[in-house]
């Protein structure tokens, strides 16, 4: 298992009722499409020509923590480390998740050496960003071999 962390959620953000962080996409539709069809998010809401934005929201996985797609006409840069890691409990419920995409013949993607060796599966998106479904949680039960490589430190506060 991974190490044990000790952080904990700053008292003064306890208040925080939900968290969204936003994607401009030169794709929108396929990635729209993308995300709800394939991966199989929740689109909680679209919206179009908002405040000069047409855009799409979806929830990770409900109103609290939502991940707004919003249309660009312009190409955007994508870096490599922009992804998208869904956490499942296990090998059984990834492969369970990962089903339509298989089943549209979505092509893997040559992914990290860390989520090739964790037992992870990439897929990219429509503008390229990479949708990662790894078998394990974050923090509950990784792989011992998970902080292996390089150095990993676990502030406490």
């Amino acid at each position: 298992m991974g190490k044990h962390r000790t952080t904990h959620w700053p008292l003064s953000l306890a208040s925080i009722g939900s968290i969204r962080f936003a994607r401009r996409s030169s794709n929108f539709a396929d990635t729209v499409r993308f995300y709800r069809e394939l991966v199989g998010l929740p689109l909680h809401e679209t919206f179009g020509d908002s405040y000069g934005s047409n855009g799409a929201i979806f929830g990770l996985p409900s109103w609290n923590l939502t991940m707004e797609i919003v249309e660009s006409v312009e190409p955007v840069a994508v870096d490599p480390h922009e992804q998208l890691c869904l956490y499942f409990p296990d090998q059984h419920a990834q492969q369970a998740a990962i089903a339509r995409l298989e089943a549209a013949s979505c092509p893997r993607a040559e992914q990290h050496p860390y989520w090739a060796a964790m037992g992870a599966v990439t897929y990219r998106d429509p503008d390229g960003r990479e949708v990662v479904f790894a078998p394990f949680v974050y923090g509950v039960n990784e792989p011992d071999g998970s902080s292996a490589s390089g150095t990993h430190e676990f502030p406490s506060n």
